[in-house]
Formats: structure tokens, sequence, C-alpha cells
């Protein structure tokens, strides 16, 4: 199976490529991407999913695309940068793939199309995003629909998942866990909030499923792992894995926001970006959540619990760090 990677210089792209690799008699893999990879720079062209001629070149052969390429952090300037990538990239790569006569793409999309504050949305849930970066990843799945009305022959999967954590990426979920592992971590609330999470080794390997099985239709999946965890067993969990008493200190959430819009002003007067707001408080005493039923009764089996994935990743970060410095910057 010849399979063309749009973006996968990035964490799961880099994940998913090593997972492949380990079987190079049933996978041929290319990378298509802006920047080098860190660890298969011999499978990676440099590349730009928004130029036509060059995907066309690069498409050509592919047996199935996986599309990763995405502006997704929460500060990219100008904004028309995401919708330039996320849907224009995707009329290109599909433009590339009808002349290459490849009709099967993974796409990987985001719970963002869903919005804030939703109670735990499933597939069939109306999308509200409220971000340029959910927008434009809801744009692009429209343009998915349009393009399966008259290519209804086409295998068109589209994964949403939550967000992802594991060994070498650096976004909120390390930051957390980082801030629990030093003992220095203030509860704000009760604790009872439960947040949705993946874990990397999880998801590609869910990628590896659908190509091997997920081979006709449109289809869309959450991801998420399951069951979620409270903010009080992380701690606990956080706790066992290290080896390490962490106190646990409660207080209560108006404290918190006033200590957030504290740092608000602190940062408006200073001019500086701090990592308290009132903004991070109220998004870590929420609960989010979403429904992953269709992924875990699809005959898929996750190689990892969530606790696994989190002890893999916590000795991985803090009892036996690597050397090489290589990390992936993610929200």
């Amino acid at each position: 199976m010849k399979v063309t990677l749009i973006g996968a210089s990035g964490f799961v792209g880099t994940r998913l490529l090593g997972l492949l690799g380990e079987e190079p008699q049933k996978y041929e893999c290319k990378n298509v991407d802006l920047q080098p990879s860190h660890f298969f720079n011999e499978l990676t062209v440099i590349g730009d999913v928004r130029e036509q001629e060059q995907m066309d070149r690069e498409v050509k052969g592919s047996d199935v695309v996986v599309l990763l390429a995405a502006q997704h952090r929460d500060d990219v300037s100008p904004v028309s940068l995401y919708y330039d990538t996320n849907v224009g990239g995707m009329e290109v790569t599909l433009k590339a793939m009808e002349k290459a006569g490849c009709k099967r793409i993974i796409f990987f999309s985001s719970v963002a199309v869903y919005g804030l504050n939703k109670q735990n949305p499933d597939e069939n849930h109306p999308a509200d995003p409220f971000n340029h970066y959910g927008k434009s990843k809801w744009q692009a799945e429209q343009v998915l629909q349009e393009w399966h009305k008259t290519h209804p022959d086409w295998n068109i999967n589209i994964i949403r998942p939550t967000v992802i954590f594991g060994e070498r990426n650096r976004g909120n979920v390390y930051n957390l866990l980082k801030q629990i592992s030093s003992g220095k971590f203030l509860m704000v609330g009760k604790g009872e909030n439960r947040k949705s999470m993946a874990y990397v080794g999880n998801i590609v390997a869910f990628v590896k499923h659908m190509l091997d099985n997920v081979t006709e239709g449109y289809n869309v999946f959450n991801y998420i792992d399951k069951p979620d965890n409270d903010m009080n067993k992380l701690v606990a969990h956080v706790s066992k894995v290290l080896n390490k008493h962490i106190p646990a200190t409660h207080f209560p959430y108006w404290l918190g926001m006033m200590g957030g819009y504290g740092f608000d002003l602190l940062a408006k007067i200073t001019g500086k970006k701090l990592s308290i707001s009132s903004v991070r408080v109220k998004k870590f005493c929420a609960t989010t959540e979403f429904d992953a039923t269709k992924v875990h009764t699809s005959g898929f089996k996750a190689p990892y619990t969530l606790d696994e994935g989190l002890a893999r990743t916590l000795e991985f970060e803090f009892i036996n760090p690597p050397s090489d410095n290589i990390t992936f910057k993610s929200e």
C-alpha cells in the first residue's frame, strides 16, 4: 500500500511514520511537509500543500493520502493562513488525488468543530466552532462532504481527535503534567471536572486500523481514549507513577478566577504573555468530554489504556528523559 502523508513531520505524523515503518513489506510511505522530519527525513519531501503543481507530482502513484497538514496554533497571524492551509490545502489535495486516480483519504479534523461547552457530543452533533482553527477545520470537512456527492465511489475518512498527548509533545497536557509533577500544583475547584484526552500511540494505531479495515464510504470518527479521568484521579495517577507525594490543595473557583483576573491585569500592564490567566483558569475547571462510542465499537482495540499512555509519557519525560531534546510543540 503506497501511503502519502501530507504534513507528517510533526508530532502525530512522526509517530504514524514510525508505526507504519514497522511493516515495510506492507506500507510504502512518503511524507510531504514544509519542514524536514527529525526522524524520517529519508522519507520526506519538502512541499507545500497549497501548491497545486507540487501536490500533483507528490500524490501521483498513491493508494491512500493521510492529510495532517494544518495551521493549528491559536496565535497564527494573519488569520487567513488558517483558511489558506486548512481549507485551500484540502481543495488542492483532492484535485491532486483525482488526477492521480487515488480515491482514499484520511483527514485529521478536530473536536474543535463542536465548539465550547457542549455536552458529550457524538459525530452527529451540530458543528459550532468558535475559533478560526475550528472554523477552518469544519470548512475543510464541508469541502469533503461536497466532494463525496460527486465522487460517491471514494473512501473518505475523517478523524476528530480530542487533545493529543504523548512522549516529546509540548502542549497543554504536558504543561499540566509538568505542573502536577513539580509539586507546586494548585487545584482550582473540586477537581471533579473530567477531561477527554487521546494518547498518540493509540490514535496512530487507529489510523493503521482504518488503512487496513475502513476502506469504503464516508466515515467520521471522534477519537478519545476512555474512560475520561477527572482532575482528582489524574493527580493521583501522576503521584503513583512518579512515586511522589503531590499535595492537592483545593482553592474555591471564585478565588481561582480572582487570581486569573489579577494575572490578566498584570499581563496588560507589562505587555507580557503569562502562563496564568482567567481564560486558562476557566478552561481548567471546565468539563471537556466527547463521545467516542463509534470508535470503540468499530472493532478497533486500543493498544494502551489511557492510564498506560499517561504512565509512558510521565516515565519518558520526567523519570528517564531523553538527551536529544527533540520535541514537538502544539496547543
